[in-house]
């Protein structure tokens, strides 16, 4: 049997064909626009992910016994608000994770709702990105498509609705949305109640391994699949990564490269960061974990090269960088392109470059992006160890995790050993797995992990190096305080 993984990400849609054994026997990638109407905006038409995965499963399946596919799982970019009217069509344009307009509702939210009685209510304070502040920018800005809301659900629900009529949610995206009671794994009607909002708006929650429905039978016609294709519930894109590298149970740690930049630690026991530095979500294998979240990370040395540069050749840029350079660059870069989320939470700040000179090379603002992302994951790994947590090593995955040069910067900045997994595909590869589980392939997502994920290579850290890092990171740290007043009053 096969099972469909979908990675709806943020520039793209990856879907993944997995056989039982685990294996990758196909893949396929349709971008899709993302549109900036204003400074620090960001949004999607959630019709092109429609559009985009209904044209990529065809694609996905020429050459192969579509019969043969049993389910489908899909991990998704988190945060997003997709709403739908009465009629289930699209209201407006989502609202995306890296979207900066809610300074105004993040504020209302943690300082006169109160972070303290929104952690109690959720286990999370208020960032720009999250859910519950674009509903109030929506109600407050934009009153007629707020009062048409019939359904409010995340971007990779909205592809399961298309896929199966249902309106539905799992528990690690609903996390992120500060909507829901995250302990208890239910909406929280003081939270729907700050945000205007009405209990049947929302959508039915599942644990991410469970099945939802069954692809409609007219749209399974279109697509070559037979009538009986199971769709699971899903989970955000980095529980899904978390599952597709093997962190799952008590303990757990993934580091994910991608547009944004995660810190990922996996628990079977609810916990919540007291200073809320640090997300307290549900995982996707049905426990709990903590995440800090930085919203640019491999975005961030697509942007210098793509749109700086002028060039996509990553690897040219970065052949100059050479071990004796590591950890001795003079110049530093705060990775703050959209603001920044974890463990600083400040919608006002800004990337920049520091410390360059009349020497300063093109190699080195390469050099100083990619240790800057490090650092700031960084910043993130110190929270975690500030609350006793252990983090002896770590996964490491997405698109960044392929520069060796990176994934060396990584391993001595945070100076803990790196383990690349077999298969690098991150929520794709998730998604499929929890489809498996939901269809009784595994009796869990911990048995599922067991089974198919594998360690390919380790990154050591060097101690000299690691003690280069350690000098720079303690200087790195001074420079965001010193700009922080600086960058609110340029905004």
């Amino acid at each position: 049997m096969y099972y469909i993984g979908i990675d709806l990400g943020t520039s793209a849609v990856k879907l993944l064909l997995v056989d039982e054994n685990g294996g990758i026997r196909n893949e396929v990638t349709r971008e899709y626009p993302l549109e900036f109407p204003k400074s620090g905006w960001s949004q999607q038409a959630p019709e092109d992910w429609k559009k985009a995965v209904l044209e990529g499963i065809p694609a996905l399946l020429s050459g192969f016994d579509a019969s043969q596919v049993a389910g489908i799982g899909c991990g998704g970019q988190m945060h997003g608000l997709v709403v739908l009217d009465d009629r289930d069509q699209v209201i407006r344009p989502a609202i995306l994770w890296n979207d900066g307009r809610t300074a105004v509702e993040v504020d209302y939210l943690n300082n006169e709702v109160g972070k303290e009685r929104l952690s109690a209510l959720t286990a999370n304070i208020a960032f720009a990105g999250f859910t519950a502040p674009k509903l109030l920018w929506m109600r407050r800005n934009e009153p007629e498509n707020f009062a048409k809301i019939a359904k409010i659900m995340l971007p990779k629900d909205y592809i399961n609705y298309v896929l199966t009529g249902v309106h539905c949610c799992d528990y690690s995206d609903a996390s992120g949305m500060l909507l829901l009671d995250v302990e208890h794994k239910l909406w929280s009607t003081e939270m729907l109640d700050i945000c205007g909002v009405k209990p049947e708006q929302m959508p039915k929650l599942f644990e991410s391994y469970e099945m939802v429905g069954t692809v409609r039978p007219e749209l399974a016609r279109s697509l070559g699949l037979s009538d009986h294709v199971q769709v699971v519930a899903g989970a955000g894109d980095n529980a899904a990564a978390a599952v597709g590298t093997g962190v799952v149970g008590e303990g757990g740690c993934n580091i994910s490269l991608g547009t944004s930049g995660t810190l990922f630690i996996s628990s079977k026991r609810f916990g919540v960061d007291p200073n809320n530095a640090l997300h307290a979500f549900a995982h996707a294998d049905g426990g709990w974990h903590l995440m800090g979240c930085m919203l640019s990370a491999a975005s961030c040395n697509k942007w210098l090269c793509d749109d700086i540069l002028k060039t996509t050749d990553y690897a040219a840029e970065q052949k100059d960088i050479t071990a004796e350079r590591l950890g001795r660059n003079h110049v530093y870069f705060l990775p703050y392109l959209m603001g920044e989320r974890s463990p600083i939470n400040d919608t006002n700040a800004r990337g920049t470059f520091i410390g360059m000179t009349m020497d300063t090379t093109r190699s080195d603002l390469v050099q100083a992006v990619l240790e800057g992302v490090a650092f700031a994951i960084r910043d993130s790994f110190e929270v975690a160890r500030s609350l006793g947590l252990d983090i002896p090593s770590s996964k490491l995955c997405g698109g960044g995790s392929r520069s060796p040069l990176w994934r060396t910067i990584f391993a001595n900045v945070l100076g803990i050993p790196l383990e690349l997994p077999k298969t690098e595909q991150g929520p794709g590869y998730g998604g499929a797995m929890l489809a498996m589980v939901g269809c009784g392939l595994f009796e869990s997502v911990q048995a599922a992990a067991d089974a198919l994920v594998e360690v390919a290579s380790v990154v050591e850290p060097d101690l000299e190096l690691t003690a280069r890092y350690e000098a720079r990171y303690r200087q790195y740290r001074t420079i965001y305080p010193a700009l922080k007043p600086v960058f609110a009053r340029f905004l």
